[in-house]
């Protein structure tokens, strides 16, 4: 099933187009050091020949600790980023928490990204949607795959159906989280771009008590799995030195382990995109409601 084509800077995602990369540091630590790791991932993807949109964040608002680092703010953050995109040629995504960023980001990147806890924020999805700006929603680590036709719903509502979705996988207890591959033909039935963030999908909320912790080792290994699966692109977040980071250090990729990542996945996207664009489906995507309903005739069967 081929899904909506989105325009990105000189580029096309979706649509059956081959896979695109979102990749750069959790948070903007310095300029200096956004620009380094741009540079870097830059040279990584047209290695590959991959399309990439550029990704830091302004502001981490949803940090475990009062103490943690957050970034350098709106105002400077935008201006680290501006500069990036006009020195570097990259087009740029970056988060957004509330309401009175939107217009803000919007006037810099070509993609505003609604984090996964904020997913179901109407007024925050509203905003973003009005800015004319493609949006990249996260499902939340809380919610169903098919449950995002409501947040599409939302956005579509601004006239902006310039959506893009993206898998980073659902709580399993405390602290962990698990990766359901039909997730992603799941989101992809509602028609618009599927991402799978392969980093934040490693990622052990608040493992660390005041800090998330993290299994970066197993991001290969999920990310062959999802281009296998059936996505559009791919997200990862990549420092040259994580253990150092400021912000998701244990859960993401080394910069210099991405080329041959990269080199890797597009083999496999090369050799699954036909087959992915070519299949149908012959049921919705599962909702909780219907699965009531079939959790009901099953126990009105049994009991007759």
């Amino acid at each position: 099933m081929k899904t909506r084509e989105i325009p990105i800077g000189s580029f096309k995602v979706g649509g059956g187009h081959p896979l695109f990369l979102i990749a750069g540091p959790c948070v903007i630590e310095s300029e200096e050091a956004c620009f380094a790791c741009a540079k870097l991932v830059k040279q990584a993807a047209a290695e590959a020949q991959m399309p990439l949109i550029f990704k830091s964040s302004f502001d981490k608002a949803n940090r475990s600790s009062i103490s943690s680092y957050r970034g350098p703010g709106l105002k400077a953050g935008l201006q680290v980023l501006k500069a990036i995109k006009q020195e570097l040629q990259l087009p740029l995504l970056t988060d957004i928490h509330c309401v009175s960023q939107a217009e803000a980001a919007a006037e810099v990147v070509d993609i505003l990204q609604v984090p996964a806890l904020l997913c179901r924020q109407t007024d925050l999805l509203v905003a973003a949607g009005e800015t004319g700006r493609p949006v990249n929603v996260k499902k939340g680590q809380f919610m169903a795959p098919g449950d995002m036709h409501n947040i599409v719903a939302k956005i579509k509502s601004t006239d902006n159906e310039d959506i893009l979705l993206t898998e980073r996988g659902t709580c399993f207890g405390y602290h962990y989280l698990i990766n359901d591959m039909r997730s992603l033909p799941s989101m992809r039935q509602l028609g618009y771009p599927v991402i799978y963030d392969a980093t934040h999908s490693v990622q052990l909320p608040s493992g660390l008590g005041n800090r998330s912790s993290g299994e970066r080792y197993y991001v290969p290994a999920l990310a062959r799995a999802a281009v296998a699966a059936g996505i559009d692109g791919l997200f990862m977040e990549v420092h040259p030195d994580p253990d150092r980071a400021l912000s998701d250090g244990p859960n993401m990729l080394r910069v210099k382990d991405l080329p041959p990542l990269l080199a890797m996945l597009k083999k496999v996207d090369e050799a699954v995109r036909e087959y992915v664009a070519a299949e149908t489906f012959d049921a919705k995507p599962h909702r909780a409601g219907e699965h009531n309903t079939l959790l009901q005739v099953w126990s009105k069967d049994r009991d007759d």
